[in-house]
């Protein structure tokens, strides 16, 4: 048996995977233990996790693999410095400290880490390379292109290549500083968002307003290739030599200052992230055109943090000439870890690599799970009320009937997602049809901004009845964005044409109010009875009492909490929100049955951990 222990830290989202005998046995972020979001500390936690679900020591691994090369980065950074000397000089000495501490000494940390139990040897990959590995070697695909994009790893911020059986080889990189991660991140910074943390929130603002942008982003900003490469004019940024993103340059081009953060969100701020969001389209699709043209593969697979941009995904799944598309469910930093790990089995040791009809990424519920006796400690513990249930069968018949009531369901079931999204295991769910669920759920659920969409799930196979997707198509991971169909649209008339930004939620647009995004579009999850059987049997029930095959699905936390992991954090995020039932395993809780109820003050409190994206 061979145990291998990947990991990824130091930067953000920190993580560890264990793989035995090439099997993907377990992994977790570091944020779900520590309740710290996007935690960059060593793993600590995640490791004690992976390692126990195993039941192994860390004396029992044979190989501990790292994310990314840190000398090399380290060499990067100081070229870069170098370049910019002396304006990069108050970075500089703000970085030194820490890589002098602690990045520089990789082995030592990690032993330390470890508890100075393991004695092997250490493995360190390439930042793409791992990114590439973690794409490839799940998948569906006996062979496939290979794309990543990201902000940067050592060097290298997209690489493509190909994937064959056991072997990948990455042959073409865009270099730091020029880079579609960063270049999205700025805008993030621009618009008042926190970077490696806030950029969803501009895709999901990007549909409210007008690309009026797009033609001064690609005039003044970059250089864009008929193949998807560019080079940016650096007297724009400011990420190379500076503790800011943007330039006074950038600031005089669009108009005025970044926005300050949690200041009121502006036609402007639309405007700017649907310009970024439309030149990231652009070059996401024209590169995906030259890889399938460079490498004549039918099927893409892509990892890296801009690949967690569903609605790019999502053109390049329609518009795009691949056939087949797969993403890392953990695209970003996090993925690293499982990437380095899965490198090491096939790439370093030649093991073999068997391919199925699904991916081998077991739904991507890789982290804990907890047993009914466990969470009737915890509720008996904190005197909640609840009922248990006997069976699948009558819990799921019981929570359809409450969603159909227009309840909001904390639904926390088996293993905890790795990756971003809430895939059914950590998951806030509520009724699609309902007109008023997306303003609940947003404003006195999540806290969070109004604009925001949520995503439905969908029984996979429905897909092609609701969203314009072929009926072959599945979306397991939640990162496709694509068009809601045609026979649940709502005609809409020059009422709605004249409105502006956020006054178009007021409209509703399709018969799933809640789930459909101003632009028509949903970042669609298919739901089957393999990955996710316990989900589809609610579903399933669902759809028997309101012919609706489709939920909203959003992740349990609230904004700026990483989800939930476990029963104790689900009880505390559910008594601080407006939810009205959480079912935990087997075990119903109504709100409105609990003698004690949440104060404003308790409220306040759980928020107040949890910095602001």
């Amino acid at each position: 048996m061979t145990n291998i222990l990947g990991i990824s830290a130091f930067y953000h989202d920190s993580a560890a995977a264990l793989v035995v005998d090439g099997d993907i046995v377990a992994a977790a972020q570091e944020e779900r233990f520590t309740r710290k979001k996007h935690d960059f500390n060593f793993p600590e936690k995640a490791i004690a996790y992976c390692l126990e679900t195993a039941g192994l020591n860390p004396e029992d691994l044979d190989y501990v693999g790292f994310y990314d090369k840190p000398v090399t980065k380290f060499e990067r950074l100081l070229e870069t410095y170098l370049a910019f000397v002396p304006s990069g000089y108050r970075s500089f000495r703000r970085a030194m400290p820490l890589w002098l501490k602690q990045k520089l000494h990789l082995p030592r940390e990690i032993r330390r880490g470890l508890q100075d139990r393991y004695q092997g040897r250490f493995v360190f990959t390439d930042h793409h390379e791992s990114h590439a590995a973690s794409a490839f070697f799940p998948s569906p695909f006996d062979e496939a292109a290979i794309l990543t994009l990201d902000g940067v790893g050592e060097w290298s911020s997209t690489c493509y290549g190909v994937g064959r059986g056991n072997k990948i080889e990455l042959s073409h990189e865009l270099r730091f500083p020029h880079s579609l991660g960063l270049l999205y991140s700025a805008f993030t910074y621009y618009t008042g968002f926190r970077v490696n943390s806030g950029e969803y929130k501009v895709m999901g603002l990007a549909p409210y307003g007008q690309p009026v942008y797009k033609d001064l982003i690609l005039e003044h900003l970059m250089d864009l290739k008929d193949d998807g490469s560019f080079r940016m004019d650096m007297s724009y940024f400011n990420y190379c030599q500076g503790l800011t993103m943007t330039s006074e340059k950038m600031h005089r081009l669009f108009g005025g200052p970044a926005k300050p953060p949690e200041s009121e969100v502006t036609q402007r701020e639309m405007d700017l992230a649907a310009s970024v969001q439309a030149v990231t389209e652009e070059v996401v699709l024209r590169t995906a055109r030259h890889v399938h043209k460079e490498t004549g593969m039918k099927n893409l697979v892509l990892a890296g943090g801009v690949a967690l941009n569903c609605v790019a995904n999502g053109r390049v799944l329609r518009e795009g000439p691949f056939e087949n598309l797969w993403i890392q469910p953990a695209a970003g930093d996090a993925g690293g870890a499982l990437g380095t790990a899965t490198f090491i089995w096939h790439q370093l040791l030649n093991k073999p690599r068997t391919v199925g009809k699904t991916d081998s990424q077991h739904g991507s519920l890789l982290g804990p799970a907890f047993s009914d006796q466990e969470i009737v400690s915890v509720l008996e513990d904190s005197e909640t009320v609840f009922t248990s249930y006997d069976s699948d069968e009558e819990l799921c018949e019981r929570v359809a009937e409450l969603i159909a009531e227009e309840n909001v369901i904390g639904w926390f079931q088996g293993r905890m997602e790795f990756g971003p999204r809430a895939l059914g295991g950590r998951s806030i769910l509520g009724d699609p049809r309902s007109e008023k669920m997306q303003s609940v759920m947003n404003l006195k659920i999540k806290f969070r901004e109004s604009f925001r969409p949520f995503a439905p799930i969908v029984l996979r196979e429905y897909v092609d009845q609701y969203f314009q997707m072929r009926a072959d198509q599945e979306s397991p991971y939640m990162l496709i964005v694509a068009p809601v169909h045609d026979c649940i649209r709502k005609t809409l008339g020059s009422e709605y044409e004249d409105a502006f930004g956020i006054d178009k939620l007021n409209f509703v647009r399709s018969s799933l109010p809640a789930i459909t995004h101003v632009d028509y579009s949903a970042r669609v999850q298919t739901v089957d009875r393999v990955r996710n059987p316990l989900l589809h049997l609610l579903m399933s029930k669902f759809h028997e009492k309101t012919q609706c095959p489709v939920l909203i699905n959003t992740s349990f936390n609230v904004r700026s909490e990483p989800i939930v992991c476990t029963p104790a954090d689900a009880l505390r995020c559910f008594l601080a929100t407006e939810m009205d039932v959480l079912v935990l395993g087997r075990q119903v809780i109504l709100k409105s049955q609990q003698t004690t109820q949440a104060t404003d003050e308790f409220r306040e409190q759980h928020l107040a951990q949890f910095k602001l994206d």
